[in-house]
C-alpha cells in the first residue's frame, strides 16, 4: 500500500456506519480476506422497521451470497406502479416490485450476522470526530465508550447516511435539489384501516397503507399544500393522524404508534464517490424519495460493486483504474434512480397541472417495451456495466441464476458466487477456455458444466462473471476463448 507496511495499520479498511450498506461491504471485504473495522455511533442495533423490503435485483445479490434463504419465506409484490400508474413487474423475467414487508431491522440483523461470522470487527458506540487522509493512509478519530481513539487504515468508506460525517470531513460536495414536500410516516398497532399498498391519490393528497406484521400497519401520508416542516424531528402521532384524516377521511387516532418518521423529496448525489483513499456508499453518496425500495437496494449494490475492487487493490492484483470504476459505474446507477424518483414524484404527487403528463404516460404504458423499460429501471434488473467487446445482450448485465452440472455434482451459478469470487463458466466443455483462464485461477474459479442453459443463455458457450454477478465476457457461436484473456486482464489484473 504505497510505501506502508501491514504494521502501520490497525486494519485494511475502516467502514463508518453499520447499516445495510456498511455491513454488506464488511462482509464483501471479509470474503476476500481483507480486514475491516466497522464503526457505528449507535450503541445498540437499530430495531425500527424503516425500509420495508428491497428490490428484485437486491434479492439476487443476497442470493449470490447465500443470504436470501435466511429471510425465510419471502413474499414479493408482483404488481407495483410507476408514478402511481399500475405496472405488472413480472413482465420482466425475475421482475417484481420488491419483497413484501421485510423490516430494515431484520435485513440488518441478517447481514450483521453474516459479516460478523466472516470476521468483521463491528464496534458500536464509536462516533466519528475527525478524518485525515494522505497519499498513503487514512487516520480516523472517534469518540468511544472508552474515550477518544485513533485508527489508521489504508482506506475509509463512509456508509454513514444522508448527513455523512465522512463526506463532510472529506470535503466532497453533495449537490442536488432541496426538499419541496414531505411525507409523514407511522407504524401503528390497534387500528383497522384499508390497505393501499401501491398508494391512493386524491384531491387532498396521497396515502400508502401497508402491513408491517400481523398486528402493525404502516401509514404514509402526503398532504397537498402542507409544505415541509421547519424541523428534522419526526412528527407526532397526532400530526400524522390529523393529516391522514384530512386526506382520506379515515380516523386512525385510536391506534398506538410504534415508530414515527418522515421523508422528503430532497434528491442529492455526491459529486464524486472517491476522494483518494476515501469512498462513499449508500445514503452518504445519494439520497432520493424511497420509491420501490430503491434506496436500501442502491446501497447494497454500492457495497457489492466496491467490495471486490477494493479487495483487489489491497491485495495488489487490481488492474490499473479498476478502483476508479466504482465511481463511474455506480454514479451512473444513482443518476438514473434520482431521475426516475423525481419523475415519479411529479406524476404521483403533482396537482391538476400534471394530468396531461399522466395521460401521455398512460398511453405509453400500453406498449410492452415501455413497460419492460420502466420495470428494469425501478427493479435494478437493467443495470449495465462496461464489459468486453461484443454485442451479446447479456454482456455487462446481471447473470441469471441457472443450474450447473459438473464432475462434483450439481450446483447453481449463484451458489458459486457465495464465496465472492469471479468465475469462468465453460458451458460446452471447451478445453481452450479452461486453458486460457488457468493463469488467473489464484483469483477466480473455473467450472465446466454439462448442463445446457436456456432462455437468455441458450446460445452462450462460455462466460466470465464478476464477483458482483455481472457478465464481463461471453463466448458464443464457436468463438472459443477469443477475447477471454483480455477480459481477465482487464477485470482481474495480470496473469500470474
Amino acid at each position: 500500500m504505497a510505501g506502508q507496511t501491514v504494521q502501520d495499520f490497525d486494519t485494511d479498511v475502516i467502514i463508518v456506519g453499520a447499516g445495510p450498506t456498511g455491513l454488506m461491504l464488511a462482509g464483501e471485504l471479509r470474503l476476500a480476506g481483507i480486514e475491516a473495522v466497522v464503526l457505528e455511533r449507535l450503541t445498540e442495533p437499530m430495531r425500527q422497521s424503516r425500509a420495508l423490503g428491497f428490490s428484485a435485483r437486491t434479492m439476487e445479490e443476497f442470493a449470490q451470497r447465500g443470504l436470501l434463504e435466511d429471510f425465510g419465506d419471502l413474499g414479493v409484490i408482483p404488481v407495483g406502479h410507476f408514478g402511481g400508474m399500475p405496472l405488472d413487474y413480472t413482465i420482466v423475467p425475475g421482475g417484481n416490485f420488491g419483497v413484501r414487508g421485510v423490516p430494515q431491522a431484520l435485513t440488518e440483523r441478517i447481514v450483521h450476522k453474516w459479516a460478523a461470522g466472516l470476521g468483521a470487527d463491528i464496534r458500536r458506540g464509536w462516533e466519528l470526530s475527525g478524518l485525515t487522509a494522505t497519499d498513503d493512509a487514512v487516520e480516523v478519530r472517534a469518540d468511544t465508550p472508552d474515550g477518544p481513539r485513533t485508527l489508521r487504515a489504508g482506506y475509509v468508506v463512509g456508509c454513514d447516511g444522508a448527513r455523512s460525517a465522512v463526506r463532510r470531513l472529506a470535503g466532497i460536495e453533495f449537490p442536488g435539489y432541496p426538499a419541496t414536500l414531505e411525507m409523514l410516516m407511522a407504524d401503528v398497532t390497534g387500528v383497522q384501516v384499508r390497505l393501499r399498498p401501491t398508494g391512493e391519490l386524491g384531491e387532498a393528497g396521497m396515502v400508502v397503507v401497508l402491513p408491517v406484521g400481523p398486528d402493525t400497519t404502516r401509514v404514509v401520508v402526503f398532504e397537498r399544500g402542507a409544505g415541509v416542516r421547519p424541523t428534522s424531528e419526526p412528527p407526532s402521532f397526532q400530526e400524522v393522524a390529523d393529516s391522514f384524516k384530512r386526506v382520506t377521511g379515515d380516523d386512525i387516532s385510536a391506534g398506538t404508534p410504534v415508530w414515527l418518521s418522515y421523508f422528503t423529496d430532497a434528491s442529492r448525489q455526491a459529486a464524486r464517490y472517491r476522494a483518494g483513499r476515501v469512498f462513499l456508499a449508500g445514503d452518504a453518496a445519494h439520497i432520493h424519495m424511497p420509491i420501490g425500495a430503491q434506496g436500501i437496494s442502491a446501497g447494497v449494490g454500492d457495497a457489492v460493486n466496491l467490495g471486490w475492487k477494493l479487495a483487489a487493490e489491497i491485495r495488489g492484483d487490481a488492474p490499473e483504474g479498476l478502483l476508479d470504476t466504482y465511481h463511474t459505474e455506480r454514479h451512473r446507477v444513482a443518476d438514473r434512480i434520482l431521475a426516475n424518483t423525481l419523475a415519479q414524484r411529479s406524476l404521483y404527487l403533482g396537482g391538476p397541472e400534471m394530468e396531461p403528463m399522466r395521460a401521455v404516460f398512460a398511453e405509453l404504458l400500453a406498449y410492452e417495451d415501455v413497460q419492460e423499460h420502466l420495470v428494469g429501471l425501478v427493479s435494478g434488473l437493467d443495470i449495465t456495466y462496461d464489459a468486453a467487446p461484443g454485442d451479446h445482450p447479456l454482456l455487462g448485465r446481471r447473470l441469471p441464476d441457472f443450474p450447473l452440472i459438473g464432475p462434483d455434482g450439481g450446483t447453481t451459478a449463484y451458489a458459486l458466487l457465495h464465496g465472492g469470487r469471479g468465475y469462468v463458466l465453460d458451458l460446452r466443455g471447451d478445453g481452450d477456455v479452461s486453458a486460457a483462464a488457468e493463469p488467473w485461477t489464484d483469483r477466480i474459479g473455473v467450472v465446466t458444466s454439462a448442463s445446457r442453459p436456456e432462455g437468455a443463455l441458450a446460445d452462450v458457450e462460455a462466460l466470465l462473471v464478476r464477483p458482483d454477478g455481472y457478465v464481463a465476457w461471453i463466448g458464443s457461436g464457436g468463438s472459443g476463448a477469443a477475447g477471454l484473456t483480455d477480459a481477465l486482464s482487464r477485470f482481474f489484473g495480470a496473469a500470474r
